[in-house]
């Protein structure tokens, strides 16, 4: 049975991720180890809390996390990138559509995104890796994009994306992210929902 509450689905969280089965990518196959936790977008500051309090309690159990926030990595980027003034400059008075379009180049998850990821997860030891901050950076990198190019990025350890809104899965339609609950990000099959995983 799917936990309800927000304190119900964060004690899931804590027992699935610390499980030896979830740790060990087990009765996966040869399918990706990616997990969402779809959360309503309304109860953002509360995951947050739980997401902390998740992460401590990993860390006493002895599991280790690494957390990516999109947004914070974006900014990371475009400051590398000595363009991030510039950004802010123009953003003010150009077209939202134009705008939007001049961050998806900048920040393109197979050219950009993808790679950061992979050279920081590269300096980290860690047994989960937490991907956050969906909602602050849509429209101009989408969910689906991510999850489809980290595929040969984020190997060998399971990842779970915080979404905020649904994660609908149908057997006629597949799988797809409904970004903020309203928002159809697109098709994505391969990720499972963790609160339908066992403990």
């Amino acid at each position: 049975m799917i936990p309800k509450t927000l304190p119900e689905q964060e004690e899931h969280l804590v027992a699935v991720l610390r499980g030896d089965r979830f740790l060990q990518m087990e009765g996966l196959g040869n399918e990706v180890p990616f997990f969402i936790y779809p959360y309503p977008p309304e109860a953002a500051l509360e995951v947050a809390g739980a997401k902390k309090r998740v992460k401590n309690r990993l860390r006493a159990a002895g599991v280790k996390v690494f957390e990516i926030n999109l947004y914070d990595l974006s900014v990371e980027l475009l400051k590398g990138r000595k363009v991030w003034d510039r950004v802010l400059a123009v953003e003010p008075d150009q077209d939202k559509a134009d705008f939007r379009e001049l961050l998806q180049g900048m920040l393109d998850p197979q050219l950009h995104i993808a790679p950061a990821i992979r050279d920081r997860l590269a300096q980290e030891e860690f047994d989960i890796f937490f991907l956050t901050g969906i909602g602050e950076v849509f429209p101009y990198i989408r969910s689906h994009n991510v999850l489809n190019n980290l595929q040969s990025v984020v190997k060998g350890k399971p990842m779970l994306m915080f979404f905020p809104g649904r994660y609908e899965q149908s057997d006629t339609l597949g799988s797809s992210l409904v970004l903020f609950g309203q928002l159809k990000d697109d098709q994505y099959y391969r990720a499972k929902n963790i609160l339908e995983q066992e403990a």
